[in-house]
């Protein structure tokens, strides 16, 4: 059997289990209805934060390291005008 002819049968089996499926009549109070909506609040902050770990922190160092660079690279002798001198 081919990986599309097995791909298929999957399909078959879901939409037939789908369409065969008969209600439950089962009662979800509202606190597992609140808990399900945290939990998914939950996950999508976790996973945005996520990305923001994984991407703003090198950057920032990346942003820190060039400005320090440039610091460098600008820092030479200091010119009369910038002596500091006694009034």
């Amino acid at each position: 059997m081919t990986t599309l002819a097995k791909r298929g049968a999957f399909c078959l089996v879901v939409i037939v289990g789908a369409v065969l499926a008969a209600p439950a009549h089962a009662y979800i109070g509202p606190g597992a209805g609140l808990t399900a909506i945290g939990a998914v609040l939950a996950l999508i902050a976790a996973l945005l934060l996520a990305v923001v770990g994984f991407v703003w922190y090198p950057v920032k160092r990346l942003l820190r390291t060039r400005k320090a660079n440039a610091r460098e690279r600008g820092a030479g002798p200091l010119e009369a005008k910038d002596q500091p001198h006694e009034t």
